[in-house]
Protein backbone atom coordinates (compact mmCIF):
# COMPACT_ATOMS: atom_id res chain seq x y z
CA UNK A 1 0.00 0.00 0.00
CA UNK A 2 1.40 3.35 -1.05
CA UNK A 3 1.67 6.02 1.63
CA UNK A 4 0.43 9.49 0.67
CA UNK A 5 0.95 12.80 2.40
CA UNK A 6 -1.45 14.90 0.28
CA UNK A 7 -4.88 14.45 -1.23
CA UNK A 8 -3.44 15.41 -4.63
CA UNK A 9 -0.93 12.55 -4.38
CA UNK A 10 -3.64 10.10 -3.31
CA UNK A 11 -5.94 11.01 -6.20
CA UNK A 12 -3.16 11.04 -8.81
CA UNK A 13 -2.17 7.50 -7.79
CA UNK A 14 -5.58 6.13 -8.82
CA UNK A 15 -6.84 4.87 -12.17
CA UNK A 16 -7.84 7.82 -14.42
CA UNK A 17 -11.55 6.89 -14.28
CA UNK A 18 -11.42 6.76 -10.48
CA UNK A 19 -9.55 10.08 -10.39
CA UNK A 20 -12.56 11.73 -12.04
CA UNK A 21 -14.87 10.49 -9.26
CA UNK A 22 -12.48 11.41 -6.46
CA UNK A 23 -11.86 14.89 -7.86
CA UNK A 24 -15.61 15.45 -8.10
CA UNK A 25 -16.10 14.34 -4.47
CA UNK A 26 -13.34 16.72 -3.40
CA UNK A 27 -14.94 19.56 -5.37
CA UNK A 28 -18.36 18.89 -3.83
CA UNK A 29 -16.86 19.00 -0.33
CA UNK A 30 -14.94 22.20 -0.97
CA UNK A 31 -17.97 23.83 -2.62
CA UNK A 32 -20.26 23.04 0.31
CA UNK A 33 -18.05 24.54 3.01
CA UNK A 34 -15.02 26.79 2.89
CA UNK A 35 -14.02 26.05 6.51
CA UNK A 36 -13.18 22.39 5.84
CA UNK A 37 -9.69 21.13 6.68
CA UNK A 38 -8.35 18.56 4.22
CA UNK A 39 -5.71 15.96 5.07
CA UNK A 40 -4.70 12.36 4.66
CA UNK A 41 -6.08 10.38 7.55
CA UNK A 42 -6.25 6.61 7.91
CA UNK A 43 -4.42 6.48 4.56
CA UNK A 44 -7.16 8.28 2.62
CA UNK A 45 -8.52 11.78 2.04
CA UNK A 46 -10.16 13.02 5.21
CA UNK A 47 -12.05 16.21 5.97
CA UNK A 48 -12.76 17.91 9.28
CA UNK A 49 -15.05 20.78 10.13
CA UNK A 50 -14.93 22.60 13.47
CA UNK A 51 -12.26 20.14 14.60
CA UNK A 52 -14.57 17.14 14.12
CA UNK A 53 -14.51 14.45 11.43
CA UNK A 54 -16.76 15.37 8.52
CA UNK A 55 -16.19 12.71 5.88
CA UNK A 56 -13.48 10.48 4.45
CA UNK A 57 -13.34 8.69 1.10
CA UNK A 58 -11.14 6.02 -0.40
CA UNK A 59 -10.67 4.17 -3.65
CA UNK A 60 -10.50 0.39 -3.69
CA UNK A 61 -10.29 -2.25 -6.42
CA UNK A 62 -14.05 -2.55 -6.93
CA UNK A 63 -15.60 0.37 -5.08
CA UNK A 64 -15.35 3.85 -3.64
CA UNK A 65 -15.82 3.84 0.11
CA UNK A 66 -17.13 6.83 2.01
CA UNK A 67 -16.91 7.18 5.76
CA UNK A 68 -19.22 9.88 7.16
CA UNK A 69 -19.19 8.48 10.73
CA UNK A 70 -22.14 6.42 12.00
CA UNK A 71 -24.58 9.35 12.10
CA UNK A 72 -24.07 10.02 8.40
CA UNK A 73 -24.97 6.42 7.60
CA UNK A 74 -27.91 5.96 9.97
CA UNK A 75 -29.62 9.16 8.78
CA UNK A 76 -29.74 7.83 5.20
CA UNK A 77 -30.40 4.10 5.63
CA UNK A 78 -33.21 4.15 3.05
CA UNK A 79 -31.02 5.82 0.40
CA UNK A 80 -28.10 3.53 1.23
CA UNK A 81 -30.04 0.25 1.34
CA UNK A 82 -28.98 -0.80 -2.20
CA UNK A 83 -25.31 -0.51 -1.22
CA UNK A 84 -23.08 -2.49 1.07
CA UNK A 85 -22.85 -0.45 4.26
CA UNK A 86 -21.91 -0.76 7.88
CA UNK A 87 -22.09 1.40 11.00
CA UNK A 88 -19.85 4.18 9.63
CA UNK A 89 -19.20 3.31 5.99
CA UNK A 90 -20.76 2.63 2.62
CA UNK A 91 -19.35 1.10 -0.56
CA UNK A 92 -20.35 2.39 -3.99
CA UNK A 93 -19.38 -0.12 -6.71
CA UNK A 94 -17.19 1.17 -9.51
CA UNK A 95 -19.28 -0.88 -11.95
CA UNK A 96 -22.23 1.49 -11.39
CA UNK A 97 -22.56 5.26 -11.77
CA UNK A 98 -21.49 7.04 -8.60
CA UNK A 99 -24.53 8.42 -6.70
CA UNK A 100 -23.30 11.99 -6.24
CA UNK A 101 -26.77 13.06 -5.08
CA UNK A 102 -26.63 10.69 -2.10
CA UNK A 103 -23.07 11.76 -1.32
CA UNK A 104 -24.12 15.40 -1.32
CA UNK A 105 -27.13 14.74 0.94
CA UNK A 106 -24.91 12.95 3.46
CA UNK A 107 -22.31 15.71 3.27
CA UNK A 108 -24.88 18.48 3.87
CA UNK A 109 -26.23 16.55 6.85
CA UNK A 110 -22.74 16.12 8.30
CA UNK A 111 -21.94 19.83 7.80
CA UNK A 112 -25.11 20.79 9.68
CA UNK A 113 -24.27 18.28 12.41
CA UNK A 114 -20.69 19.54 12.79
CA UNK A 115 -21.93 23.13 12.99
CA UNK A 116 -24.33 22.15 15.77
CA UNK A 117 -27.44 22.80 13.68
CA UNK A 118 -28.83 19.28 14.13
Amino acid sequence: MQSHTTVDSYIKSQDPKVQIILNKLRKIINTQTKEVVESISYGMPGYKLNGKPLIYFGAFKTHIGIYPTPSGISAFQKDLSPYKNAKGSVQFPLASPFPYDIFEKILKYKISENKGEI
